[in-house]
Parts: C-alpha cells; structure tokens; sequence
C-alpha cells in the first residue's frame, strides 16, 4: 500500500533524527529475510546501541543531502535496503551486521555506510566490521604499556634470585 504525504514526511523527520543522533550508520542489502531472523538481528543490534531501520531509497536520499551528508546512490543498489544506525560504539553496527551475514548465509550484505561524515564502500565496511572492539584495543595498549614496567621488574627480581641462589650455594657448600 502506498504511503501518504504525512506518512512520509514523519518518516523523512525520523530519518533526519536517527542520522543526527548516529555515531556510524551501516547499509545493507536484504533479500530473503525471514521475520525471525529479522527480529533476532533487530533484537542483537539494540543490545549493542544500535538499531535497524528499512526506508524507502529516496527518502533516505533526501535525509541525507538534507544533513550535508554524503550522497548514498541508494537507487543503484537491487531489493531492499536496511539502514542501521550506531548509537554507541562506531564499530559495533558493523560488526553486529557482518555477524549477522555469517549466521543466514548471504540473506543481508553490506552496501555501505558513513563514519565521521565519510561515505564508506562496501569493502571498507566490511574492513571495519574485522576490526577489534574498543575493549580489545584498550587492553592491548595498557600491555603494550605495562609491558617495559614488568619486563624491568622481572629483571631486577632475576638479579635478586640469581644473588640468593649464590648465598643458598655458599651456605650449602660451608654446611658440607
């Protein structure tokens, strides 16, 4: 059925709001999604600060030259076009989504997105999706950090093993 004026016009404002409050918004292309996968994929973004959103292509166009955002040729791409927005973490969309695309075997895929007011490509969301989580990155710095510290430490705690190991063997050798 075909949506009114009004209809879309308070899609057009919800686009606008969505994209506004989204730290990293993801495209992708679904065909053949069931409506319990589609809840479950739903259900995991919301967990993560995310949300899936399904708009007509020239709305989405519209909203996004109307925020002086890239231009997406959402036309160009075949069937239907999810748009997934990132509230949280900038990662976490496409991770979810790449997840999502092992899990259903090709029902959803990549069609691009936008990080940091730049238009991404569908390989670079697909890079984006493979990197590690915040968490993974800030423990991997406080190692690369901690690392001198406890290098050193281990070092001076091997001089003063070494030094009781020669004590141990005096005595040792004087009590024979």
């Amino acid at each position: 059925m075909a949506k009114t004026r009004v209809q879309k016009s308070e899609m057009f404002r919800d686009l606008e709001l969505k994209l506004d409050g989204a730290k990293s918004v993801v495209f992708a292309r679904f065909d053949g999604m069931g409506a319990a996968d589609s809840r479950e994929f739903k259900r995991k973004l919301k967990s993560e600060a995310s949300e899936c959103y399904v708009a007509k292509k020239t709305l989405l166009a519209k909203a996004l030259k109307s925020k002086g955002m890239p231009e997406f040729d959402a036309k160009s791409i075949n069937g239907q076009l999810a748009v997934i927005f990132g509230y949280g973490d900038e990662v976490t969309p496409a991770k979810v989504t790449n997840d999502f695309i092992k899990s259903t075997e090709g029902k959803l895929e990549f069609a691009g997105g936008i990080l940091e007011g730049k238009l991404l490509s569908k390989i670079e969301v697909d890079a984006l999706a493979k990197l590690p989580s915040k968490q993974e990155l800030y423990a991997r710095l406080v190692g690369s950090m901690n690392a001198p510290v406890s290098g050193f430490a281990n070092v001076l705690a091997g001089n003063l093993r070494g030094f009781v190991r020669v004590l141990s063997a005096v005595a040792e050798k004087k009590s024979a």
